[in-house]
């Protein structure tokens, strides 16, 4: 039942906005209407200064999800044994192995002397073996190889990003109408400015844009201060070029996977995708624009011969027909309710109009108001009783 009263008063609300204009329209003779357009005379302009750069943001998304990949894999990198093997003198031997024995044995003039009572056998010289944990991987130069790609083109979108110029949206609305009604003359002129606002906030902005791609300059730093990369780079290897080797490890580890995509969209994404639109015109509108337009002027002069010697000029007939409509409109929506009988009505009506008549001071809107909240009791009431 809330729901039914809340209807009918905003129903009631919207009819007397939508009678307001409808009213200034009729306390004004047609006839100097027509005449007022009949002899109206206008133009409208509306300068347009518009220039904007279009970019795509795509590949700082991309690395900014694909930095913590690298991390895992330099955190931890792909690694393989070198043996290395030296014939040395066996007071320069490190390590004897089973290598070094096997080695002896097939090299029997490397052998020295051999003590035929206890079979001890003293060598010359040995096989020496040393291992070591080497980085140098294809999978860690193709990783390497990324972060140095992915620094240039990093550079490269920065540099670009740096040229391009606040985004310019400006339109100027200029309207110039005369009219003549009798001897009276009556002349307006109309200047609408409209920008961008500068602290607008915009995620794509070239501000922000600027900003994440400094954060994102500084977690690639972090990524060229890990151990294994700073091995690599002492080795000055010979940086790893597309096609890349579909390897185990990069097809099989999720990091790498990571790391492959972003190999491939920087690969396929090289040129400069920035699209610059700058438009500059200044354009006399005519067409139901200026009709528009021009109907806000013959509205003005409406308006303003509302008032005369200071005073406002109304109707007392016409006010007495708005609210015959407004009155007529809020009844019809209590009957469709059949929620109240005709005598209740009228007993209503004529509790509060006994109230509002013999005050000094009155007008339609506080008789529309009292009406309204009346009406709203009695729904109220109305709503409880139902409940009961």
């Amino acid at each position: 039942m809330d729901e039914l009263n809340d209807e009918v008063i905003e129903d009631n609300d919207t009819l007397v906005g939508e009678l307001q204009v409808v009213n200034l329209y009729n306390e004004f003779d047609n006839t100097k209407i027509k005449e007022f357009n009949d002899n109206l005379i206008s133009t409208l302009n509306i300068k347009t200064d518009y220039d904007k750069t279009e970019f795509s943001t795509d590949w700082l998304q991309i690395m900014e999800d694909t930095v913590r990949y690298i991390d895992n894999i330099l955190r931890n990198p792909n690694r393989f044994i070198i043996n290395e093997e030296d014939i040395v003198k066996v007071e320069l031997a490190r390590r004897i192995t089973v290598e070094s024995i096997k080695h002896l044995s097939r090299n029997t003039n490397l052998i020295q002397k051999i003590d035929k009572k206890t079979g001890d056998i003293k060598p010359s010289k040995i096989l020496n073996i040393n291992k070591e944990e080497s980085y140098d991987t294809y999978e860690n130069r193709f990783i390497y190889s990324l972060i140095q790609n992915m620094r240039s083109y990093i550079n490269l979108k920065k540099k670009a990003l740096e040229n391009v110029t606040t985004a310019k949206d400006d339109k100027i609305y200029s309207y110039k109408g005369t009219s003549k009604v009798g001897s009276t003359k009556y002349d307006i002129s109309i200047t609408l400015n409209s920008s961008l606002d500068g602290e607008a906030k915009d995620e794509n902005n070239i501000e922000n844009v600027l900003e994440r791609i400094t954060k994102l300059e500084n977690k690639v730093t972090d990524l060229t201060s890990s151990e294994v990369y700073k091995i690599i780079n002492k080795l000055h290897i010979t940086l790893v070029t597309s096609p890349i080797k579909k390897t185990n490890v990069i097809l099989k580890n999720t990091n790498f996977q990571y790391a492959l995509k972003l190999w491939n969209y920087m690969q396929e994404h090289m040129d400069n995708d920035m699209k610059n639109e700058k438009v500059e015109k200044d354009e006399k509108i005519e067409g139901r624009i200026l009709d528009y337009t021009d109907e806000s002027f013959i509205l003005n002069y409406l308006i303003l011969n509302m008032y005369s010697d200071g005073k406002e000029r109304q109707s007392a007939e016409k006010k007495k027909e708005v609210s015959k409509k407004i009155i007529n409109s809020m009844l019809q929506k209590l009957l469709d309710l059949d929620a109240i009988d005709k005598k209740e009505i009228l007993d209503l009506i004529d509790k509060y109009y006994t109230v509002v008549k013999y005050k000094n001071v009155v007008n339609d809107k506080e008789i529309h108001d009292r009406f309204k909240k009346s009406i709203k009791n009695y729904m109220d009431k109305f709503e409880s009783m139902s409940l009961e």
